[in-house]
């Protein structure tokens, strides 16, 4: 019945619309095309099954919306995108792509931005994790590079585990339950016994140090405050504590999780680590 009720004159309608949509879209860039298939595919099966035209004008104008904003951050670049590579991030699809004018050289999948809000105790100040839209310039370039966690990692980990805070800065003992002290010697947060020994503490992201029912944020320098493998096996550093790195949670892909960063699959940064010159701009919508 729904395919005898398609060939009314609401469906010929519905028919028309959809044409001169794919027909338009067929004209634009070939990014664009490339960016809106999936959900054009799937929003175009809805519509000849609902024979609704609402929908397919909600699509066009997404489509069209997408269309604007990549146009207008390309065109007002300083550089000249069909002569220089360049890399281009839809935060919607939650896809990269590395071109030279027309030609796709690398396409994937990539996690972004929560957009999520961590309010610090007490109200007030707070950390909004998004990826930044606009124009960006790879500025680094990282093998096996170190996370150092920001004071926002420490709150969300305390928050998880139902533990409080207790910053620990250099000069500064912690006291422990077996009459030792958590202090800072050199580049190691240490535990000190009464006896004299002391004993570099280890920590990883999910393993912070606790003491007495608090997580220890170290101060910056220390190792303590440097974590592997959580970026993964290499980084396109692109300023402000923003990149495009690795990951050590490749479920993640192709989902808005993160804490502002571009994560990849490990193969696929590697891959761009050594396609991605310094200095290639990197264009983010």
């Amino acid at each position: 019945m729904a395919s005898k009720g398609f060939f009314t004159s609401g469906g010929r309608v519905a028919w028309g619309l959809i044409i001169a949509v794919i027909l338009a879209m067929a004209t634009s860039t070939l990014l664009l095309a490339n960016t809106a298939e999936v959900r054009m595919e799937r929003d175009v099966a809805r519509m000849v099954f609902n024979d609704n035209v609402d929908l397919l004008d909600d699509v066009k104008r997404t489509v069209s919306s997408e269309q604007d904003s990549l146009t207008g951050l390309l065109s007002g670049s300083p550089d000249k995108p069909r002569d220089t590579p360049y890399l281009v991030i839809s935060l919607a699809e939650n896809r990269l792509w590395y071109k030279q004018g027309d030609r796709t050289l690398f396409e994937t999948r990539v996690a972004s931005g929560s957009g999520k809000t961590l309010v610090k105790e007490g109200g007030g100040s707070h950390y909004k994790f998004d990826t930044p839209r606009g124009r960006l310039v790879v500025q680094r370039k990282d093998l096996d590079p170190q996370w150092v966690p920001p004071d926002w990692h420490f709150m969300e980990q305390a928050r998880k585990r139902g533990l409080g805070l207790a910053r620990l800065n250099r000069g500064d003992q912690i006291p422990t339950s077996d009459g030792a002290v958590v202090t800072v010697v050199g580049s190691d947060v240490v535990k000190r016994y009464p006896d004299g020994r002391q004993v570099a503490l280890e920590a990883q992201d999910g393993r912070e140090i606790v003491v007495n029912g608090n997580i220890v944020i170290p101060p910056y320098g220390t190792n303590q405050r440097k974590y592997a493998d959580v970026l993964g096996t290499h980084r396109l550093y692109l300023g402000d504590g923003y990149g495009l790195h690795g990951t050590n949670n490749p479920a993640s892909i192709g989902q808005s999780v993160s804490h502002g960063c571009i994560r990849l699959r490990n193969e696929d940064i590697a891959q761009l680590y050594e396609m991605v010159p310094l200095g290639t701009p990197v264009f983010i919508y």
